[in-house]
Order: C-alpha cells, then structure tokens, then sequence
C-alpha cells in the first residue's frame, strides 16, 4: 500500500516537514556526487555501524564522533525508491504531527525518533559491521505519533490488487497497524535467521518511540484531534 493522502488538513504550513525533505535531499543530491570510495567513507562515517557503535558507546562515550551518526544517519539514503519512500510517508503524515507539537517540538521528535531508530537497530544487530543508513526509524517515530493522535482519519491509498491497481480510503489505525505489523513480523522473521536487508527494528523502535514522545512533548494534549 502505498500512502497519497490523508483526509486531515494541518491548520499550518509544515514548515519543518517540508525543510527536513529538503535537506534529505539535498545531502542525496550530495551523496549521488560521490564517487564509490567516497561514498563509502561518507555512510561508514555518518551511518550506524552497530558494533563500532558499541565500542564507541563504551570507549568514548562523550566523544561528539560517538553520537553524530546516530542522528547523521537519518538524512542518508542508499537510492531513488528507498529516499521517495521514506520522504512520501513524512509527507503524508509529518504536516500532522508538526500541527500538534509545534515546530521547535516536531524538530527535537524527528530527531530523537531517528536516535531510538537507531539504537533500536544496534540493540538487535549489536554485531554487525554494516554502515546502516535512512530515515526510517525517524519517520516511523511519525507514524507511531499520528497513530494515536489522528486514529480517526482515512488514507487514500493506492493498492495493488492482483493485475489491478486502485485506490482505496483506508483508516487510518488500520493502515498504520498494518504498516507496523509488516515490521515486527519481518523483524522476527530475520531473527529466526532470515538475511535482513532492512533495519527492521529501527522501524519498530522508532514507532514505539514516537508513541510515548507524542504524549510527552505535545503541549497541549487537548490539542489532539482524535478523528
């Protein structure tokens, strides 16, 4: 499924959404300007490498280096799909968000929802020598904020069904548990020893993330359009 809209209109402008898609794509703009060495050392350098992580996590652990690529790492991606994706859902959902925290609040959320993305993945791959890189534990920290504020609202979607594509209104606590069942469950499946290509559980963190930080950083919960 495919998200194209929600039926909830932001009251304002999502200036921090629309600025955060911006410099994604610029730094991926960046990153296509690289050659392969370079771009290389670019994702080893602000990407997640859980087991360098770890050891940076114990040997240095107020050293900047130590923490620049658990946030860094959000605004790189590895191609055209894996960028459109992630910058269509914050699209969709981001301007929502941001309504209801307002845009100091959405940028310190972005980020930290990325931070818990990222963690969440090191905790599950602790090993792993892999440059890590995407902003989707920060987008599904969105998700996983619009899920419990805006249950109520519809997405228009668009579904492929068999030979036929079409567009369906979805609600939108269906799509989104839809979306956060598909994680968890591919999440487990590459425990169960599964090649995993994807950081599964910085998704799933950065959801679980999302949902407690929404609570804890909206300043007005009565703000909340349950729709």
């Amino acid at each position: 499924m495919i998200p194209i809209r929600d039926t909830i209109r932001a009251r304002n402008f999502p200036v921090v959404t629309v600025s955060i898609i911006v410099v994604t794509i610029l730094v991926f703009i960046y990153e296509l300007s690289l050659t392969p060495a370079e771009l290389d050392r670019f994702t080893a350098t602000y990407g997640v490498v859980p087991a360098l992580q770890v050891r940076m996590f114990l040997q240095a652990p107020l050293a900047l280096e130590t923490w620049i690529p658990m946030v860094g790492t959000i605004f790189l991606h590895g191609g055209w799909m894996h960028i459109f994706g992630n910058m269509l859902y914050l699209w969709v959902f981001g301007d929502n968000v941001e309504d209801i925290l307002g845009r100091a609040r959405f940028l310190a959320f972005y980020l930290l929802a990325g931070f818990a993305g990222s963690l969440g993945h090191i905790v599950t791959n602790p090993d792993s020598l892999i440059p890590t890189i995407g902003a989707s534990g920060a987008v599904a920290g969105v998700l996983g904020a619009y899920f419990l504020t805006f249950p109520r609202s519809r997405v228009l979607a668009l579904v492929p069904l068999l030979f036929i594509i079409t567009f369906v209104e979805i609600p939108a606590v269906i799509f989104l548990f839809l979306w956060f069942a598909l994680q968890l469950l591919s999440g487990l499946a590459a425990f169960a020893g599964d090649t995993a290509m994807v950081a599964w559980w910085a998704h799933v963190g950065g959801f679980a993330a999302g949902m407690v930080m929404v609570k804890l950083l909206c300043p007005n919960r009565a703000a909340v359009r349950r729709r």
